[in-house]
C-alpha cells in the first residue's frame, strides 16, 4: 500500500511539474534517465553477482561462513571482505538484506556494512595522492577497526 501512495505521489508531483514547465521537466525526467542508465550497469553486475554467489552458497553455508555461529571469526571475515569490496550504499543494504535472508548474522553483515562504507582499500592509490600515505593508512586502520565497534553494538542491541 505504501508502494502505492509513493507511486501516485511521484506520478502527481512530475504531472504538476510538466504543467508548469514542460520544458524544464523534460529535462528534468532526461537527466534522470542518464543517472539511472549509468547506475544500471553496477547495479545489475552487484545483484548478479550476490545472485551467483547464494546459487553456489546454500544458506547453510552462508550460516557457517557470516551467520552467528561463525563468532569473530565470521565478523573479521566480512569485515576484510567489506574493505576490499567497492559496492555503492544503494546497492549494498539490499545486498546485505538478501544475506541476511540467507543466514548471515546481524554482527557479521554490521561489520561489512561499515567497513564497505568506511574502509576503501581499492581507492588507497587515489587517497594517498591528496591525504598523503600516513593518513591514508591511519584512516583506514582506524576506520577497520571503527566497523568491529559496529558489529558489537549492533550484536549488544539485536542479539
Amino acid at each position: 500500500m505504501q508502494n502505492k501512495i509513493l507511486y501516485l505521489l511521484t506520478i502527481s508531483l512530475v504531472l504538476l511539474s510538466y504543467c508548469k514547465d514542460k520544458q524544464k521537466t523534460k529535462q528534468s525526467l532526461k537527466k534522470a534517465w542518464k543517472s539511472f542508465e549509468n547506475i544500471l550497469p553496477q547495479l545489475l553486475g552487484i545483484v548478479t553477482t550476490v545472485g551467483i554467489i547464494i546459487a553456489f552458497l546454500n544458506p547453510e553455508i552462508i550460516g557457517k561462513i557470516m551467520g552467528d555461529s561463525s563468532g569473530w571469526f565470521g565478523v573479521i571475515l566480512a569485515a576484510a571482505v567489506g574493505s576490499i569490496t567497492l559496492i555503492p550504499g544503494f546497492v549494498a543494504f539490499p545486498t546485505a538484506a538478501i544475506l541476511l535472508k540467507n543466514g548471515a548474522g546481524y554482527m557479521q553483515l554490521g561489520a561489512f556494512i561499515s567497513s564497505l562504507m568506511m574502509v576503501g582499500v581499492m581507492t588507497i592509490p587515489v587517497e594517498v595522492k591528496f591525504f598523503g600515505k600516513k593518513i591514508t593508512i591511519l584512516r583506514n586502520i582506524l576506520s577497520f577497526i571503527f566497523s568491529l565497534f559496529v558489529a558489537i553494538i549492533i550484536g549488544k542491541v539485536v542479539g
